[in-house]
């Protein structure tokens, strides 16, 4: 039987596999243009839920899940697949340089790549910490952290955790009680660094001051209103027998700019999120810190054939911090002004929302609960409503699609 094939007039490529564009894809799958042809460009085939990030560390969660496949994603919105890096924008000929394959040509681009944490400035951070994003090496890390462990359960550890945000205090409460499970020692110390005077600075003081009670109930030293300015690596000794027998002592120092040090070893960066290097020599416009700046639409200010979402957009007249609830509520606006772009129709201006209800997972099966100036203690029955809305959403995205069930 002959089938009428629909040619393709516009091509539509994402850059990027995070929560906007896995909801963009899911709804393109559900109602397509015809005519248009769909490219998804990004560094890995699953994408990492960062709302189950923190349960995963903690061991609530499997690896999948809490990640989005996205070559299953891919396949339901009909869409190409191209697993690589990006490295730069040819704007005047509309092409998406990659690391590894020819470039690729688009109509209409969306950006939605994340961010990562600030190291480039800190002495030896790029070297010796590892950073919070991109995820998958931070779990690589955490999973060869947690056999090294296992194996020697009886060695005391010290893990430095720098970044007194919300990441960094999620990082610091999963990972203690993910290890306190494993080792056989009460020697595991966790210290957390933040250069604000008040841990997670972008929440109300409730929030603050609960987090903060927790943490130190918990043990976990805190070392506020300090600036870490190196991270300097152990002194390393040649005799493999002494290296045995000292190996506690050979850890990485934390410096700070007060003379404060620590040593740890391993040291996790969870700092002020950065733009990749790439996109400044993109022509498009920017804030100081790399991010795309977009008006409500979420087009680019200087390209309106561009748009971008999730932390690696900033919004001119919306300032928000760069959080996942932001990312998801984004995706469907992105995707319906994708649409109206592409079939030629005015587009529609999106608000965030300013308050949200955020659940804050304590590694222990437990969560706090806070929006606006109101928040809530550690309790199960928070948890098991985190768990809740959490496993709800990634069932969006589950191999049910476009199997009717």
């Amino acid at each position: 039987m002959q089938q009428n094939l629909q040619p393709i007039v516009q091509d539509l490529v994402l850059i990027g596999g995070g929560h906007s564009h896995a909801i963009v894809l899911r709804l393109f799958g559900m109602k397509p243009i015809p005519g248009v042809r769909l490219t998804l460009i990004t560094t890995a085939s699953d994408t990492p839920y960062s709302g189950m990030l923190p349960g995963h560390i903690a061991g609530f969660y499997s690896h999948d899940e809490c990640h989005i496949d996205l070559r299953h994603l891919a396949n339901f919105a009909q869409a190409q697949l191209y697993i690589d890096r990006v490295v730069g924008l040819d704007l005047k000929n509309r092409q998406v340089i990659c690391a590894n394959r020819p470039t690729v040509t688009f109509d209409v681009l969306s950006i939605d790549i994340g961010s990562t944490p600030a190291t480039i400035s800190v002495s030896g951070a790029a070297e010796y910490a590892i950073p919070a994003k991109p995820v998958p090496q931070l779990l690589a890390q955490w999973q060869q952290l947690l056999v090294n462990v296992a194996a020697n359960p009886q060695t005391p550890i010290s893990i430095g955790i720098v970044g007194g945000g919300a990441g960094g205090v999620e990082l610091a409460l999963s990972m203690q009680a993910r290890l306190k499970r494993i080792l056989q020692t009460e020697d595991l110390a966790i210290h957390l660094f933040g250069r604000h005077r008040e841990l997670m600075p972008d929440h109300y003081q409730s929030v603050q001051h609960q987090v903060k009670r927790i943490l130190t109930q918990r043990g976990i030293r805190l070392y506020l209103g300090e600036t870490v300015c190196q991270i300097e690596p152990p002194n390393l000794i040649s005799n493999s027998f002494l290296l045995a027998e000292r190996r506690e002592q050979n850890r990485l120092k934390v410096k700070c700019e007060s003379g404060l040090i620590v040593e740890c070893n391993k040291v996790f960066w969870v700092t002020q999120a950065s733009a990749p290097q790439w996109l400044k020599a993109t022509g498009l416009r920017t804030n100081e810190q790399g991010f795309i700046l977009v008006d409500d639409t979420l087009q680019s200010m200087t390209h309106p054939y561009i748009f971008a979402a999730g932390d690696i957009a900033t919004m001119v007249n919306h300032s928000r911090p760069k959080a996942g609830v932001f990312a998801v509520r984004q995706g469907k606006p992105l995707f319906e002004n994708l649409q109206r772009f592409l079939s030629g129709q005015s587009l529609k201006p999106y608000k965030p929302q300013k308050e949200y209800l955020s659940l804050i997972g304590t590694g222990d099966g437990r969560a706090i609960a806070t929006k606006g100036t109101f928040t809530l203690s550690p309790h199960k029955l928070l948890w098991c409503w985190k768990d809740w809305i959490d496993r709800r959403f990634m069932e969006n995205f589950s191999r049910k699609l476009g199997t009717g069930e």
